[in-house]
């Protein structure tokens, strides 16, 4: 495993990153020893950064990851987590936004006592385009005040967002002081909207990453949850690409890993998984060379949802 540094945090973060999203049962039902020994399998692998949030299985993913670090250095990892959205339990898609300083506080806490840390390498302000933008003036005010509170207070390392639209991403770069970007569903097969902002990011010192190479389930040949936005059309745009890859004797799961996470100019690539044998595999397929003809194939197949905007 290779490692390179995240921006100016001083975090040192291994190119593949574990996601902690598939911990919590976020893409389907997951057996909590399988999780832990994937935990483990990622540290084993190399991999030092885990990444969460509160709102991954109603605080699952987070309970779950905890489990399977206690005993494990502080030393031999980073932790992120989120703040702003709670989810309700066994109610995927019922959400809580809340921004405020008392609520971000206590989140912090809570976070930490499931995890068993005291401290935070990096926080993400999570999802606050969710429910139509209401909460978003209230998240880039308070919110990211109070989190950055928590970093002059020595709670925290760095000060993130965790977001999906390109416009917000701009309008943040602009008018906020960030350390760490993570962006999901913007370095993928399917879409390289990140390329946009990786000058901003540069000139300003923030540290990118990226999340979800497999377009949340998109580009696997399983496809995705039943919550994902994709119509019937899109999705049969993406099991053409799958059937393409299986013709020539591989995964779009393996390309799309492969070309997510193989782009020197971005530090890190989030991949989540709840299977040790799952982790294992995608660090054997980092490692390997794309198939150049093939990844060219797919992205023309792929055209017809290219850079598409998703309303997740």
């Amino acid at each position: 495993m290779k490692y390179n540094p995240l921006g100016r945090t001083g975090l040192n973060v291994s190119r593949l990153s574990f996601g902690a999203s598939a911990l919590g049962g976020v893409f389907r039902p997951v057996d909590e020893d399988q999780a832990i020994q994937a935990v483990h399998a990622a540290l084993d692998c190399g991999i030092n950064y885990f990444d969460m949030a509160p709102a991954y299985g109603a605080t699952r993913s987070e309970t779950v990851l905890g489990k399977a670090l206690r005993g494990i250095p502080r030393d031999r990892y980073y932790l992120s987590t989120k703040v702003g959205k709670y989810t309700s339990p066994e109610a995927y898609g019922d959400d809580t936004l809340d921004y405020s300083r008392p609520r971000i506080r206590a989140s912090i806490d809570e976070s930490a006592g499931r995890l068993g840390v005291d401290y935070f390498d990096i926080i993400h302000i999570h999802d606050i385009e969710y429910q139509d933008r209401r909460h978003t003036a209230w998240a880039l005010a308070e919110g990211l005040s109070a989190v950055q509170e928590l970093k002059r207070e020595g709670r925290i390392g760095a000060v993130s967002f965790g977001i999906y639209p390109m416009d917000l991403w701009h309008r943040i770069f602009a008018e906020c002081e960030v350390d760490v970007a993570l962006v999901h569903n913007h370095y993928c097969l399917n879409d390289t909207r990140l390329l946009e902002l990786l000058p901003i990011a540069h000139r300003t010192g923030s540290g990118s990453s990226t999340g979800s190479p497999f377009g949340s389930g998109l580009l696997t040949d399983r496809g995705p949850a039943d919550w994902h936005p994709a119509d019937a059309a899109d999705r049969a745009v993406f099991a053409s690409a799958a059937e393409y890859c299986r013709q020539y004797g591989t995964s779009i799961s393996q390309l799309a890993l492969q070309f997510s996470s193989q782009n020197p100019a971005i530090p890190t690539t989030l991949f989540s998984s709840a299977s040790a044998e799952s982790v294992r595999r995608n660090v054997a397929w980092h490692e390997e060379t794309v198939a150049a003809g093939l990844l060219a194939e797919v992205q023309k197949l792929l055209q017809p949802v290219m850079n598409k905007q998703w309303n997740y």
